[in-house]
């Protein structure tokens, strides 16, 4: 998305109906025409809390052709006020539904706010989607209470401050209270939440620990005050200044690095590497060089997830096999098992001239399609290609799909742009699919133009794949005389828009954000100055040629501004060109020159990171589709240097 990192596409078309836009929020004050019409107020009623709005609604629906949803919205409106016997009717009433489900996932928070941990244990196990994190953590103290030995179950949930919310606080809070969980625990947790600028959850840390919540506001909002005096000698004082440490370092790592040195002395060694931890975080966000030796002076500290892979990347920047071998070896399995540090721990290998290892390694993820997958398939000797198509969809096959009751649900709720809903009923048959049932319910969605769920549903399989249906190219007349009167590269457009948007065409973020490419309005209007786009107007960006227009418009001045990188390129479209620019080293002759994976792999936004990645593995993939030939990731990626000597920053007025 231009100049837009915090929303991924995909979130844009998931979330796009949980809450009713605000033309349906208008429709619902106006003369309600039709059922739909009707079930559309219901909806938004339940949403709102407004019981008696949706009882009225209710009751006009009588005869509904989805009935499980008008009941299950009556039921949402007074969700806090039902009683078990209620979400219990209507479980059995609609049981084996998806609506059931969420309905089960409604009533098992309500136990655990309760505490009714007999009700909770029965209903838990039969939770079928069980995606709910506070429902995780409700699970483990309900073991808790039992007296179960609970403790790594728990920390494994407690990675992420912002996920919380009250079940995992009220987990933690219980566990520390009854001696299952310990101080030290706890003041990692506190630690965290300073990196993560969490003040609220802080505080609530800091009454489980007795330290005025004063204290605590002082470590975040001013520590640059107490860097000043230091820590006391005693356990509160130096993890509070540990605290104000990570506030610190997030501006000026190498400032908080003066302060643990001058004060090294009045905490302990460990406490002295927990420190210097938060630092080399902060410092390898910041792509400093200064990272690697924090982080050797970290040795033996408490590592967050997020500092255990940075750890790593640190060292991948520095091409420190050694140490990016030894980091990814410590990692815990749950991290060490992930495509990206098999990967990296297979290149490790190789340069180490343990080819056996970094063979079996490469060999155990080539196989599969996305960033790493294709690395690994190079690293094999092998160039990335189209897997054998499988025999088509018969209609036959189309025919017997299309009388599925829950996709055709879901087509109907896709229908009244009711994507939530829709993709609840589509995701919740495909989970007792063959992968043959499943392409064909892909088809489904084709010939429904339903592209984004067409990718979506192709993409679960694995023995037998489809890439027709995993990388679409619609439009392709149009998508053809654009990209070739820009001299872009047709795959690396549709590899943008399969990441931006998965082709639906309207599209659009919480904050602007429209069509195809995902274009922000003054962006577009920039644009359209730039290429000499005459009489643009910012209500035409969801009509689908001006939208491509304006996207690949856009996409070759930023293409133009980094010197052919496409890395770059798609770091600029979805963070902006400025801090594409910075992520680079500072100018010629002062950095590195990074492979253009190595960069990747460090890009400190997370969103942007996974962005980057996502789209060049498209690319590659498009590519070898539309050309027929095998293909080159690491061609696409490149190296990356320094910024040139002269910058233009033919980009700098972009608003």
């Amino acid at each position: 998305m231009a100049v837009k990192f915090w929303l991924s596409a995909l979130s844009v078309t998931m979330l796009a109906g949980f809450h009713m836009s605000a033309a349906q929020a208008a429709s619902s004050k106006k003369t309600l025409v039709n059922d739909d019409d009707r079930l559309m107020a219901l909806r938004e009623a339940a949403f709102h809390d407004d019981s008696q709005s949706a009882d009225q609604y209710a009751a006009q629906l009588g005869n509904y052709d989805i009935p499980s949803y008008v009941d299950y919205y009556r039921l949402r409106a007074r969700m806090a006020k039902a009683s078990n016997a209620e979400y219990r009717e209507f479980i059995q009433k609609y049981e084996g539904s998806a609506i059931a489900d969420r309905a089960r996932n409604d009533w098992l928070l309500m136990l655990g706010r309760r505490g009714e941990w007999d009700l909770f244990d029965q209903q838990y196990p039969q939770f079928v989607v069980a995606d709910d994190n506070q429902l995780r953590c409700y699970a483990v103290l309900s073991r808790a209470t039992k007296l179960q030995k609970v403790a790594q179950d728990a920390k494994a949930l407690l990675n992420s401050p912002k996920d919380y919310g009250e079940g995992c606080y009220s987990m933690l809070n219980y566990m520390y209270q009854n001696q299952q969980l310990d101080a030290g625990f706890v003041y990692f947790q506190l630690r965290m939440a300073a990196e993560n600028g969490a003040l609220p959850l802080a505080l609530r840390l800091g009454k489980l620990l007795d330290i005025p919540e004063k204290k605590i506001s002082e470590a975040f909002e001013k520590p640059a005050a107490l860097m000043k005096k230091g820590p006391e000698q005693n356990k509160v004082s130096r993890e509070l200044f540990l605290a104000a440490l990570a506030r610190l370092a997030k501006n000026d790592p190498e400032e908080a690095a003066q302060a643990l040195s001058r004060y090294s002395a009045r905490l302990t060694e460990h406490e002295r590497a927990n420190g210097w931890a938060l630092i080399a975080l902060q410092s390898a966000y910041k792509l400093e060089p200064d990272a690697i030796g924090y982080w050797t002076r970290a040795d033996g500290a408490d590592l967050t997830q997020e500092a255990y892979q940075w750890r790593v990347r640190s060292a991948l920047r520095e091409t420190d096999w050694k140490l990016v071998r030894q980091g990814i070896l410590a990692m815990p399995a749950s991290l060490r098992n992930d495509p990206a540090w098999t990967y990296w721990l297979g290149r490790a290998y190789k340069a180490e001239g343990r080819n056996d290892e970094a063979g079996k390694l490469f060999s155990s993820i080539a196989d599969q399609h996305h960033f790493y997958g294709q690395l690994a398939t190079e690293e094999s000797g092998r160039k990335i290609g189209v897997p054998p198509a499988g025999r088509p969809v018969s209609a036959e096959e189309l025919a017997q799909t299309e009388k599925n009751p829950g996709l055709q649900r879901a087509l109907r709720f896709y229908s009244m742009n009711l994507r939530t809903e829709g993709t609840r009923e589509w995701n919740w048959e495909l989970r007792r699919m063959t992968e043959r049932q499943i392409l064909v319910a892909a088809e489904l969605a084709r010939q429904n133009q339903l592209l984004d769920r067409m990718v979506n549903t192709s993409d679960r399989t694995r023995g037998e794949t489809d890439f027709g249906q995993r990388f679409p190219t619609p439009f392709s007349d149009s998508m053809y005389r654009m990209t070739s009167s820009l001299g872009l590269d047709m795959a690396w457009v549709y590899g943008l828009i399969r990441q931006e948007s998965r082709f639906v065409m309207s599209a659009k973020s919480h904050v602007g954000a429209s069509g195809l490419m995902q274009v922000m309005p003054a962006t577009a209007k920039w644009t359209a100055r730039k290429i000499g786009l005459t009489g643009f107007t910012t209500d035409q960006i969801t009509n689908r040629d001006t939208n491509i227009a304006i996207g690949t418009g856009y996409l070759k001045l930023v293409l133009d501004s980094f010197e052919g990188s496409m890395p770059l390129a798609a770091a600029a479209y979805n963070a902006g060109p400025s801090r594409s620019r910075r992520w680079r080293a500072p100018n010629a002759g002062s950095g590195p020159v990074l492979e253009g994976a190595i960069w990747a792999e460090n890009i400190p936004f997370h969103e942007t990171r996974d962005y980057v990645k996502k789209v060049l593995a498209n690319t590659t993939n498009y590519a070898a589709l539309i050309t027929g030939q095998p293909q080159s990731l690491k061609s696409r990626l490149g190296t990356i240097g320094p910024r040139p000597a002269n910058d233009p920053e033919t980009m700098k007025d972009l608003p």
